[in-house]
């Protein structure tokens, strides 16, 4: 493991910063964009259901916040426990970051057990609290009760493909993805339409093909290619090594598990005021927005082990080359995704149906919604670089200020000053956005420079 833990270093520690950013980001980014129509697809496909379609896809977008919740967990482990294991090999010890590595996967099995117990006791009363009604009900339970049976590989093709790209083996992390994504595809019509399991055969494709990814994942880190190996005697739950992993996801899981109290804020607010088609509608803008975000998400997964890790060896130039080209592109992309949104929504809309009132309605909320996006790729990348050089207290900050302080409130707030309550709700988001952006950018310059002052006086 020694020559392999040495190369990793080599290339961390001193390849072209560029060149390695963008080698570690492409596999990451297109990971991201499989992800996001690893869950786009059922929607499609459950969306031109002949007949029920729309009821199915408001239905199945109700159970988008279960499936957050399930993400979040993920994160809460893995997104604090792959930078520590980053840093750790960066200090040369990779002993200590095997450690990390085993406690934060027997943390993983542990919370998926919990979870499936949770989601299958209580999981009809859980999805009528998050917007479901009398007519969409039906679909979300049975789309639910199957896809919470998953958990344990969601938990673990999630939380342990982080330590693959830990290591720079983001080629392979992207194959995690890959694998899921295509069995997804092609199983999906199979079962939804071949068989005719409507939303039930949607989610049992989705957990078998999460399984096959979850072999993947835990077949590499057994083999010789890994850098880190997953080890028996390190499968274990001590708190010397989880507590600082924890709280450094505290983060990424507060970013992820409010995505979905937000869903339930939304999907109850439109409930009230615009009915199912309001719903329906949140959820393909809910669709849009992942895939605003997850790029953007590939994009600091790539810069993560190179800013780790020369933060642990203390390069400080190469720190701030790396955060330097990632907050450019995260920018580009940003303002990209922004133009889309924009001029071409109904396309967007239209993608996941084609009932001409969901449609309509779409695309006027989605230039709303989406109005600020262009902001956002300044949020994240201040954001993720925070964890990525072990700052918990920030990051937890920034990612409750967006959610829980701004955006969750104003979902509410704004009816009361709008005549249109429709759009009042939707207007939260760039509400949010903006003030949560502004914020992020004066933190981030100051705290930044702090930290930059402070690696020059131990180097």
């Amino acid at each position: 493991m020694g020559n392999k833990v040495q190369k990793k270093a080599a290339d961390l520690g001193t390849g072209s910063v560029g060149k390695l950013l963008f080698q570690l980001a492409l596999p990451a980014i297109t990971a991201q964009i499989i992800n996001v129509l690893y869950n786009m697809v059922d929607r499609m496909y459950i969306g031109h259901i002949e007949k029920v379609g729309a009821a199915a896809l408001t239905g199945v977008g109700v159970t988008m916040p279960v499936i957050m919740a399930i993400s979040a967990f993920a994160a809460l482990v893995s997104m604090g426990g792959a930078p520590r294991a980053s840093i750790m090999m960066g200090r040369k010890k990779p002993e200590e970051a095997e450690r990390i590595l085993g406690n934060c996967t027997f943390t993983l099995i542990l919370m998926a057990l919990l979870l499936t117990i949770l989601f299958q006791v209580f999981g009809k009363s859980i999805l009528m609290v998050f917007g479901a009604s009398e007519n969409t009900i039906a679909y979300a339970f049975d789309y639910m009760k199957i896809y919470s049976l998953g958990t344990i590989f969601v938990q673990l093709a999630l939380g342990l493909n982080a330590f693959i790209t830990a290591q720079g083996f983001a080629r392979i992390s992207m194959c995690t993805v890959l694998i899921g994504a295509i069995c997804n595809i092609i199983l999906d019509p199979i079962f939804i339409f071949g068989l005719h399991m409507g939303v039930k055969g949607a989610a049992l494709a989705t957990i078998l093909s999460q399984g096959i990814s979850c072999i993947w994942v835990v077949r590499f880190l057994l083999s010789a290619q890994s850098t880190l190996k997953l080890k028996k005697k390190n499968l274990t739950f001590l708190p010397s090594v989880m507590l600082p992993c924890i709280a450094l996801g505290v983060s990424p899981f507060i970013m992820q598990f409010t995505e979905s109290v937000v869903s339930v804020s939304f999907n109850t607010s439109l409930l009230k005021y615009g009915g199912d088609v309001a719903v329906g509608a949140m959820t393909i803008l809910t669709s849009v927005m992942q895939f605003s975000m997850l790029p953007l998400q590939g994009l600091t997964q790539g810069a993560q082990p190179i800013t780790s890790f020369n933060y642990g060896a203390q390069n400080l130039d190469r720190v701030k080359k790396v955060v330097q080209i990632l907050l450019t592109s995260c920018v580009v992309y940003s303002v990209l995704i922004w133009m889309i949104s924009m001029f071409f929504p109904d396309i967007l809309a239209k993608i996941f149906t084609n009932d001409t009132e969901l449609i309509r309605f779409t695309t006027w909320a989605l230039r709303i919604y989406m109005a600020v996006s262009c902001l956002f790729g300044i949020q994240i990348a201040c954001q993720q670089t925070f964890i990525a050089l072990g700052n918990a207290k920030v990051s937890v900050f920034l990612a409750l200020l967006r959610k829980v302080i701004l955006l969750i409130p104003l979902i509410f707030i704004l009816p009361n000053f709008f005549e249109n309550k429709v759009m009042a709700v939707f207007l939260a988001e760039p509400f949010a956005d903006t003030i949560a952006v502004g914020t992020t950018a004066i933190l981030f310059s100051i705290y930044f420079k702090k930290m930059l002052a402070s690696m020059k006086k131990t180097c």
